[in-house]
């Protein structure tokens, strides 16, 4: 069981802890159960909430840690790595082969590279492979999501580094610090620039992609070093997922809205899924894509290309208070309904 998110992923616990409290589990007039109210909004059988959360932060903490250099590697050399969320079979392995593909034809020289995240088997990997980027596999065994540690270790392992010299991209100079011990896929001096002309800062020098294991609740909560995560949902599984799993939505900066060339044949409310979707993240920025014939592809590679652009921050703050002003106001018409 995993402190951190709540699923079977092997983590061993202190036999010392304290009994878990009725926080744990509300009851409401209907007789369904609330797990995960309390402090630390996760309910660990045996574990008090208290210790949950002491957990959680140290657990957390060392992984962010591991995130906060990658980050630091990946913005000096101009890297776009973005963390790739999903459930199972939502077409995230079939996108990702027509992005690479499509991204060939349209920047050859931009140098690419993915790391797949499953629990078991190369099958993905080899996917991305046949579409000639090198691909890294990670397998997690029985846990749920990839962490930072591992994707040093996979990065590292990765020609991507040496094809950006090759391609003539700089890096910032930057100062390591002292505890910074991890693998890198190169030495590094405490201070060093490369004397290739430097690479224009609004577009990717190269870009990694992160495709992490097929889960809407665990990859939320784990930072590995990206610029964002990128959660994809098909038309396939239903208009509310958003709201069924806030927690991946809400840390989410694109969501992309897949298979929609099934649309005709399904009783998918598009409209209500994107409502759903800004109602947990205002910011959220969202494409409407088909893998399978091309539609909204473009709109995703310009997205890309432009180094995954933050939305107007101003626009952003307009559209969360709209959100909290219909809020509020659904609260107030609740009772005269």
């Amino acid at each position: 069981m995993c402190v951190v998110c709540g699923c079977g992923t092997g983590h061993s616990h202190d036999k010392t802890e304290a009994p878990a409290t009725d926080s744990d589990v509300r009851v409401d007039a209907t007789g369904d159960l609330h797990y995960g109210t309390g402090q630390a909004r996760v309910s660990v059988p045996g574990m008090s909430q208290a210790r949950t959360i002491r957990l959680e932060q140290d657990i957390l903490g060392e992984n962010d840690r591991h995130a906060a250099r990658n980050r630091e590697n990946f913005t000096a050399h101009g890297i776009l790595a973005l963390n790739l969320v999903s459930s199972p079979g939502s077409g995230k392995t079939t996108l990702l082969c027509s992005t690479l593909m499509a991204l060939r034809q349209r920047r050859a020289d931009l140098p690419l590279a993915v790391i797949e995240g499953d629990q078991q088997t190369r099958h993905d990997a080899e996917r991305i492979r046949e579409t000639g980027v090198p691909a890294i596999q990670i397998n997690t065994g029985k846990g749920c999501h990839l962490d930072a540690r591992m994707i040093t270790e996979a990065y590292s392992r990765l020609p991507l580094h040496e094809a950006l010299h090759a391609a003539g991209h700089a890096h910032q100079p930057h100062v390591h610090s002292p505890v910074e011990q991890q693998p890198h896929a190169h030495v590094h001096t405490q201070q060093h620039q490369h004397s290739h002309p430097v690479h224009d800062a609004s577009e990717p020098a190269g870009i990694l992609f992160i495709e992490n294991v097929g889960n809407l609740v665990c990859p939320a909560l784990w930072d590995l070093g990206e610029a964002g995560k990128v959660a994809i949902l098909s038309v396939t599984e239903g208009e509310d997922k958003p709201l069924k799993y806030p927690d991946m939505f809400a840390a989410a900066r694109l969501m992309i809205l897949n298979k929609i060339d099934l649309l005709p044949h399904l009783d998918f409310d598009v409209q209500r899924c994107l409502d759903y979707a800004r109602q947990v993240n205002p910011q959220i920025q969202i494409i409407q894509l088909s893998a399978r014939d091309g539609t909204g592809l473009d709109a995703w590679l310009d997205w890309l290309l432009a180094g995954a652009p933050e939305v107007d921050r101003r626009a952003a703050r307009i559209a969360e208070l709209e959100a909290e002003l219909a809020r509020l106001k659904g609260q107030v018409e609740a009772p005269h309904a």
